[in-house]
């Protein structure tokens, strides 16, 4: 009879990666002369990159990445905000962390400030008041007018750069693999882009974005994280604090892949052999203790012994501090009985009542009890065995809201002790053990704190993923990406639709998914007519290529070149004649858009005569002049310049 094999688990550690902060580097005198080499920054509403467009032998790496948050307090310095890979752990502050962007569009601009800071003082940047260096920086399709004219604000009049141009991440991103493939311009493709907040569908004709028809879904990264944060918080709900949104993405970013059919492959998950193999067991830290275990009776004396000591030296140190309390209220009572000694009797009397005492004899009996109570005290400091007596003199004077004679202040000294000073007294004739110890024999229960503190994460792993395709389990009303792209194809011809479809392309830190291409194509190959063919490329670093093809652009059009080659950028000179909103186009970036708007003209109806009254107060036929009613479907256009949003 052959053995059965033991399953082979897969049990996986959260890395719970801190970041450390970043150095701040130095610029290289070769970045300064004879040119400014340009800053090229990858603005992303999850991931901020930044670094110098660089030739291709210096270090061509961004030098700064980090996340696009920023934690400050309510009230606190600017000087004491946290920005990025400052924040070496996000969860402790994730209520106080704020972004700059409103699903992938820029509205914080005070926090853009503060990112600029960090990215600027990193880089080694130390001339005051100004940026000496062009900039690069990526902004959302159809960017509205009013971010981009706060954004030229920010960098022209705050940091005074020379120079800035504005592209498309996803733009770059499609350009720069086109060249590492040796494709001729004009390219012309599809792009379908996943970031945090949103995915887009950007069609590109003849190397230009072809902005009317773009599309925007709202779902990406950040719904799949906060999708998969519920469903692990229902499945397990004793570990909702450990479920955190940081653990929540290292799910995403490690663990998770997209079906290629996602109904076959949950049918494969039906199958316990499937299961088990495929489950990732995600262990939580623990502690090994067990509350309530086995405790042997040697280890339950000595914690006794460990607390009866601890309760001696209490109940001593409080001896101690009674003693020079009472003393201290003996020996100004005896100041004030000598005044009386002395013949001082206004004083006296002065004294007593500031006591809140009628008589010198109500005087004398406090001192007797203060006397008393000393002498017990003293007494039992002597004994070292720390065993205290039943009865103690405390001593309160009757009413001490009034202040004493100079020599203290009596609220504090002549009040009665608080309560539960002597709760934690040691009762000698108490039973040091009441209660019956458990025989050594008992067989305890055998728990697995190990497996207890582990999450088995199944089919989320293709679920979560999947609402990029079909939005509706998180509640969003909209098309997913592949119906949105079918429907973005339908609007070109068929010629049209057979180049684009010939190069799509994939982009951002949400396509990096196991079977992401796979899916795409046989989404595509159910979408497109028989026998027609179709292109899928993914690219080859999703979420840095893009700050990789802004850097290639700004080495190829440098704003010192003249000509074409400095086309694109956005001079302090254009900026003050032409006004912020105004956005120099390149191969990369948004499009004007002139939108030819058709406003209806409400129709009037007719209008009976009106009878008014004249100064002299006799009454006036006043007929007013009526038109036919204009047809409802009669319309006055007018041209407006708009940029697509």
């Amino acid at each position: 009879m052959a053995s059965k094999t033991e399953p082979v688990y897969q049990i996986f550690s959260f890395q719970d990666c801190k970041t450390s902060p970043d150095p701040v580097f130095e610029v290289p005198a070769q970045y300064v002369t004879p040119a400014p080499v340009p800053i090229v920054i990858d603005n992303g509403s999850f991931q901020t990159r930044a670094g110098w467009a660089a030739p291709a032998a210096e270090p061509d790496s961004p030098r700064l990445l980090f996340r696009s948050v920023a934690a400050r307090s309510r009230g606190a310095a600017r000087s004491e905000t946290q920005i990025g890979n400052d924040i070496p752990n996000l969860e402790p502050l994730r209520w106080l962390l704020k972004s700059q962007f409103d699903r992938n569009v820029v509205v914080n601009f005070e926090i853009q400030e503060l990112i600029f800071d960090y990215v600027f003082t990193h880089l080694g940047i130390t001339s005051e008041g100004n940026v000496a260096h062009p900039i690069v920086l990526t902004e959302a399709p159809c960017n509205p007018l009013h971010c981009r004219q706060m954004m030229s604000e920010l960098l022209f009049e705050c940091y005074g750069v020379p120079y800035v141009s504005y592209g498309l991440d996803s733009l770059y991103s499609f350009y720069h693999n086109n060249s590492q493939r040796n494709l001729q311009p004009p390219h012309t493709g599809i792009v379908l882009s996943s970031g945090y907040h949103c995915s887009h569908i950007l069609p590109v004709i003849n190397g230009r974005l072809d902005a009317v028809n773009c599309k925007r879904v709202n779902v990406a990264g950040s719904q799949a994280a906060s999708y998969l944060q519920r469903l692990l918080q229902l499945k397990y709900p004793g570990h909702l604090a450990a479920i955190t949104l940081s653990r929540v993405e290292e799910l995403l970013h490690e663990h998770s892949y997209t079906a290629v059919d996602y109904h076959e492959e949950l049918e494969k998950w039906r199958s316990p052999e499937f299961y088990e193999r495929e489950v990732h067991r995600m262990q939580l830290p623990f502690s090994g203790k067990v509350p309530g275990g086995c405790v042997s009776v040697e280890e339950r004396h000595e914690r006794r012994a460990q607390q009866l000591r601890r309760l001696q030296e209490i109940n001593a140190r409080r001896r101690e501090e009674k003693l020079l309390q009472d003393q201290e209220r003996l020996d100004r009572l005896m100041a004030v009985q000598e005044l009386l000694e002395d013949g001082l009797l206004d004083q006296f009397h002065k004294s007593l009542v500031e006591l809140n005492m009628d008589s010198a004899e109500e005087l004398q009996s406090y001192i007797s009890k203060l006397q008393l109570a000393v002498e017990q005290g003293r007494q039992k400091l002597l004994h070292s065995d720390g065993v205290e007596g039943k009865s103690e003199v405390s001593v309160t004077l009757p009413d001490q809201r009034k202040t004493d004679l100079g020599y203290h202040n009596p609220e504090r000294s002549l009040l009665p002790m608080d309560e539960g000073d002597g709760v934690t007294l040691m009762d000698p004739d108490f039973p040091e053990d009441t209660l019956p110890e458990k025989p050594a024999n008992v067989v305890q229960p055998v728990f697995n704190m190990a497996e207890y503190h582990q999450l088995f994460v199944g089919t989320e792993r293709l679920r979560c993923p999947e609402i990029l395709f079909q939005p509706s389990p998180t509640g969003e009303d909209q098309m997913g990406l592949m119906e949105t792209l079918e429907y973005v194809l339908a609007r070109y011809t068929p010629e049209q639709q057979e180049a684009l479809v010939s190069n799509v392309f994939l982009t951002g830190g949400n396509m990096q998914y196991p079977g992401m291409k796979e899916r795409v194509e046989r989404e595509l190959l159910a979408m497109r007519p028989f026998q027609s063919h179709f292109k899928v490329r993914m690219a080859s670093r999703p979420a840095l290529d893009a700050w990789y093809g802004a850097r290639d652009w700004a080495l190829e059009h440098l704003p010192t070149g003249g000509g074409e080659a400095a086309a694109g950028w956005i001079s302090k000179q254009d900026y003050e004649e032409k006004g912020g909103e105004y956005l120099s186009e390149h191969s990369a970036s948004n499009v004007f858009i002139p939108m030819r708007i058709a406003k209806p003209v409400p129709a009037r109806p007719n209008e009976p005569p009106v009878t008014t009254l004249t100064s002299t107060g006799a009454s006036t036929a006043v007929t007013t002049v009526t038109f036919a009613p204009m047809p409802s479907c009669l319309t006055v256009a007018a041209d407006v310049s708009v940029v697509t949003s």
